[in-house]
């Protein structure tokens, strides 16, 4: 047999050259073995997600207590607790719709009774082996009849609940029982659990101050608190994934929060982190983010608005709003934002396509002038018209402008065969003019005594012998020169108009209202330099709009001054307040004193629009504040019996083609009353490092829902062999190899 011994001969017999090409060959072999090996590997297997590594998050914000029932205001909070707290149901983003989590749901086919069963093997994350903690229907009871409590400190999440009975049919079951349909009460039970055992002893009332859960917090959620710290930048929350035998599986080990005061910070730290929740823009709209990031834009079933107070008078005119929303440019407002999404209507379920607004100034200039407030211009042509049709029919002729010094008269002139004697202008008895057969004449007197014209607009009435009015006619009395020439030139326009309206003018320019400007009084052709008439009504107050708003985001003030310059074109003058607080802010808008509200309103997954359209969400203004309600949510004060039936038949029904029906109709409605001008809804930026991979964010209806779908995010890959194949199919696979080579 051929064995070492005989090898190491054979070496030594060859020449140091032989030796060398004889090593050359053996390396050549192993190196083409090897890489053989690598083409069968790469050719038999797939990237497969692998479990481990860590994925770290810059936000801005302020770290509060972590507990379910106080998130309502901070979306920092939000996501750490949609990751350690799990509730009986959960929102899909993907499918869109309300799925188990911690439990499975049977619903009545009435929509009135909701039962519960928890899953098996669900534990608290305090749970040991030796002292195991598990979810029981006990800690369901304590998170929702908590929330029932009276004194319970969230009045916004105790609405939910109102009215509803919570039963425990056996340790693992829970029913949910309401008094009336309601379809989407799954929404309300997203809300994570919390352990009763945590909070023995602790007052109702004091649930909000318990900082001792908030910051070491126990939840049956897919990931636990590891630990809290401060750096100099920010605030660092580490958490590490809770092993837990319910679906599906989580493959990131660790997920790191660091919350910083402001997106300065933020960006000056970007090369330690692998995500930016809310990225910042820069002046063109563009994210701020760094080449290596992927950005991805989404939406919230959110939408801004500017909400008409409708308890205000001036605001109960229909065509005034109307026209301010024909003649409000929303796309050009939008773009000075950077909001490309813009909205039509408050059902964000419905394909807006069906009704596009559109930018239309003429017709905002018609509905306007339908409404009961108009341009000065427009009601001082509309007393001259009046007065010169007064003044040219009927029995009585006067002069529109006179200029008549101190102790001089105005002789008028009539014929008797109209006007018998014994009949009186402004008092003075007619004569029969001795100069002209078949005539009277009267003659008033300046300043004082009997039928005297005074200063300005004069309205002359003929009587007859026994004292009734038969005709008037006016008479402008001009004081100075400069009124006389005024008083003129606004007849010679009222002349030109009557032409333009009648088509008769060829030669000379056309007059409109557009080119009239009211000045002391009396209507002259615009110039390019004069400002921009305020409307007045018909008792001559001036249309003035208090526009309020809340200084952020930094959209707001910018709308705000962008409505207050396009509706002066419209001769609405606006007047925008900005509170410095968001407690000012807070206290106007309970009060609802605004005329009209820059805001935004969140319908979530639901897409509920009940609480903010329906007559019940009106707020009670009555001056005594412990008579605001928190839960007032309808911003414009909408009052209105047909959207009121559909909106209660859309929280009722489970049928879809009925609630189609509904929001179609209801929809109509809005769109006539025009309780609102609908703007935008809100684009957000997430970014994140091109190495987190599997991310799909779906259709979130919070910034915190895009942690719903974080079991397929994944940081780490290992190789698989495809179905079928293992290392045991190399040698089949290299003489098929060989014979494709051979063959070719």
């Amino acid at each position: 047999m051929f064995g070492m011994k005989s090898l190491i001969r054979l070496l030594r017999l060859m020449t140091r050259w032989e030796r060398w090409l004889l090593l050359a060959l053996c390396t050549i072999f192993v190196l083409s073995f090897l890489g053989l090996l690598r083409v069968f590997y790469v050719e038999n297997t797939v990237l497969a997600p692998a479990s481990g590594g860590t994925y770290i998050e810059g936000s801005v914000g302020e770290l509060q207590p972590l507990n379910p029932w106080f998130i309502v205001q901070n979306d920092v909070n939000r996501d750490l607790v949609s990751l350690i707290f799990s509730g009986l149901l959960r929102y899909d983003p993907l499918s869109k719709k309300i799925v188990d989590d911690l439990a499975t749901l049977e619903t009545s086919s009435d929509s009135r009774v909701f039962t519960l069963h928890l899953k098996d093997n669900i534990f608290w994350q305090d749970s040991t082996p030796k002292k195991p903690h598990p979810v029981t229907a006990d800690d369901v009871l304590f998170t929702f009849q908590t929330v029932q409590d009276p004194q319970f400190p969230n009045v916004i999440l105790q609405q939910n609940f109102r009215g509803v009975k919570i039963e425990k049919l056996d340790d693992r079951t829970v029913r949910f029982t309401l008094d009336e349909p309601y379809s989407f009460f799954p929404s309300n039970l997203t809300l994570g659990l919390l352990p009763k055992s945590s909070f023995e002893g602790v007052p109702v009332s004091r649930l909000s101050l318990t900082t001792d859960f908030g910051y070491k917090p126990v939840g049956a959620g897919p990931y636990k608190l590891k630990n809290l710290t401060q750096t100099e930048l920010s605030t660092e929350v580490t958490l590490e994934r809770f092993q837990r035998t319910l679906p599906p599986p989580y493959r990131i080990d660790r997920i790191v929060f660091r919350i910083f005061s402001d997106y300065s910070s933020l960006l000056s730290d970007l090369r330690n982190l692998q995500g930016v929740r809310l990225v910042p823009r820069n002046e063109k709209g563009d994210p701020i983010i760094p080449r290596n990031f992927t950005a991805r834009e989404y939406t919230l079933p959110q939408y801004v608005a500017l909400f008409f107070n409708l308890d205000r008078k001036s605001l109960q005119d229909e065509k005034l709003r109307l026209g301010l929303q024909l003649g409000t440019d929303k796309k050009a407002l939008c773009d000075s934002v950077y909001q490309p999404v813009l909205v039509d209507t408050p059902l964000l379920e419905l394909d807006s396509t069906a009704w596009q607004y559109h930018f239309d100034p003429g017709a905002a200039q018609g509905a306007l002038f339908a409404s009961n407030w108009n341009l000065p211009e427009k009601m001082r042509l509309q007393q001259l018209l009046e007065q010169h049709d007064a003044n040219k029919l009927g029995y009585l002729h006067a002069p529109p402008v006179a200029s008549i010094g101190t102790g001089s008269v105005l002789t008028l002139t009539g014929s008797l065969k109209d006007v018998p004697l014994g009949s009186h202008v402004n008092g003075i008895a007619i004569t029969q003019d001795a100069t002209a057969s078949g005539a009277w004449k009267v003659i008033l007197p300046m300043d004082t005594g009997t039928g005297a014209l005074h200063f300005g607009t004069n309205r002359l009435r003929l009587t007859d012998p026994k004292g009734k009015v038969i005709d008037s006619a006016y008479v402008f009395r001009a004081q100075t020169l400069i009124d006389y020439n005024r008083a003129m030139e606004e007849q010679r326009l009222l002349r030109l108009f009557l032409a333009t309206r009648n088509e008769l003018q060829s030669t000379i320019q056309d007059v409109t209202v557009a080119n009239l400007f009211l000045e002391n009084g009396k209507l002259r052709l615009r110039r390019s330099d004069d400002p921009l008439p305020i409307r007045t009504n018909a008792a001559g107050q001036q249309l003035v709009l208090h526009l309020l708003t809340s200084p952020s985001p930094v959209e707001y003030p910018k709308i705000a001054m962008y409505i207050q310059e396009a509706w002066s074109h419209l001769g609405v003058k606006v007047v925008v307040d900005i509170p410095k607080s968001r407690d000012e802010f807070q206290a106007r808008l309970l009060k609802r004193d605004y005329d009209v509200l820059l805001f935004g309103q969140s319908l979530l997954d639901n897409l509920d629009s009940f609480p903010y359209w329906h007559s019940s969400g009106v707020q009670k203004v009555t001056g005594d504040a412990n008579d605001l309600r928190q839960d007032a949510y309808n911003l414009s004060q909408y009052r209105s019996s047909r959207a009121d039936a559909l909106l209660e038949t859309i929280r009722r029904t489970s049928d879809e083609t009925e609630r189609e029906t509904a929001l179609g109709a209801l929809r109509s409605i809005i769109k006539g009353d025009v309780p609102a001008i609908f703007l935008y809804s809100p684009l957000y930026t997430f970014a994140h490092h091109n190495d987190i991979l599997g991310i799909e964010l779906g259709s979130l209806s919070l910034h915190s829902d895009r942690f719903l779908t974080l079991d397929r995010w994944y940081v780490q890959q290992n190789r698989q062999f495809v179905a079928g194949k293992s290392w045991w199919s190399f040698f089949p696979w290299l003489g098929g190899f060989l014979h494709g080579q051979n063959a070719h």
